[in-house]
């Protein structure tokens, strides 16, 4: 029996793996596809913004939420149980596309397509990484570890890694296809930039392509057949090399903001805008109420960025009021947040 191919799709916050997903289910090519979105907070989104979207490869009931914290370290409790109730339906998905959150490595995600239970039925086709390209062109992470190290060495202070750059490194190393997302806000010779400055942390075979707009042909994406839970040993991690077992989140936190209904789209540039700027928040996403509009706005934000769009009508009954998620390293001013996004 032929096994099932999954993409595993990772990437750190505010990348764009929504959008390439969305983009992908919209040129899926007949394949019907099952979904599973996982994300790191108490109130899930972007399983919200691809359920109703009336995607013919994606149905509402196979879109599949995992919430209860970050898929590789609730391999047992979530993702094998997951994957084993899709399986066992009596008309399996043809394709299984994994959202991974902006925290997660995906290397142990992999290594779960080996249990018994999972690996008869299913191989994990490819692993994507996707690349926020403006925030890369502007140093977010390092690109050249030897002067971080030597940088570290040199000054007693700095005695700590730096969490957001080793999971990126880490889905660098798990990576079939590398998208260097967001390329159409880039001139072309930071393009060339960034890619020559990439392809040196890429293992051998490692695919590494431009994209913009999330756009990338359903094909390329989903037809990598890599079966990369047979080429664990050539994916290292950090976590992995320092002999720990599992990695925690604690040096990032995660908290929900409620917003009541706000006057105009400017108003809601301007609050994002402002506590992204004097916060130090990493990602910020969710769902606004605007007065006099019959449809949610979505609000998703990195780094400076804040890109905003009506996704569906409110339904009947349903309480006009926003709620955003906040991502960030821990320590940040919950109170303070609140009240700039709130007014």
């Amino acid at each position: 029996m032929r096994k099932i191919p999954a993409t595993v799709v990772t990437g750190f916050l505010g990348a764009g793996k929504t959008t390439i997903i969305r983009n992908l289910l919209s040129r899926a090519n007949g394949r019907r596809i099952a979904l599973i979105v996982n994300e790191f907070g108490d109130v899930g989104v972007d399983g919200d913004i691809f359920k109703g979207c009336g995607l013919e490869a994606c149905a509402d009931d196979d879109i599949i939420e995992l919430a209860n914290g970050c898929i590789c370290c609730t391999v047992a409790e979530d993702f094998v149980p997951t994957m084993e109730k899709l399986l066992g339906r009596s008309r399996p998905p043809e394709h299984i596309v994994i959202e991974t959150s902006g925290l997660a490595l995906p290397q142990p995600l992999v290594r779960a397509f080996n249990w018994p239970e999972v690996r008869s039925r299913v191989t994990v086709d490819g692993v994507v990484a996707v690349v926020d390209g403006p925030a890369l062109a502007k140093g977010r992470f390092a690109a050249d570890e030897a002067a971080v190290a030597a940088q570290r060495a040199a000054d007693g202070n700095v005695d700590h890694d730096d969490p957001i750059e080793e999971l990126f490194e880490d889905q660098l190393a798990c990576a079939d296809l590398v998208l260097l997302n967001k390329a159409d806000v880039l001139e072309a010779a930071q393009v060339s930039a960034l890619i020559a400055a990439l392809k040196p942390r890429l293992r051998r075979g490692t695919t590494l392509l431009a994209t913009r707009h999330g756009n990338i042909d359903a094909d390329v994406l989903l037809g990598l057949t890599s079966a990369a839970e047979d080429d664990i040993a050539n994916r290292p991690s950090h976590h992995e090399l320092e002999g720990e077992a599992e990695h925690d989140h604690d040096d990032f936190e995660s908290f929900v903001v409620p917003v009541a209904e706000m006057a105009d789209r400017a108003t809601v540039l301007a609050r994002v805008g402002a506590a992204l700027e004097d916060h130090g928040i990493l990602r910020l996403k969710g769902f606004l109420a605007l007065a006099g509009s019959p449809s949610r706005l979505v609000v998703q934000a990195v780094g400076p960025r804040v890109e905003t769009y009506f996704d569906r009508p409110w339904t009947p009954g349903e309480a006009r009021a926003g709620a955003l998620v906040v991502i960030g390293l821990n320590g940040l001013d919950r109170q303070a947040i609140a009240a700039a996004l709130a007014g």
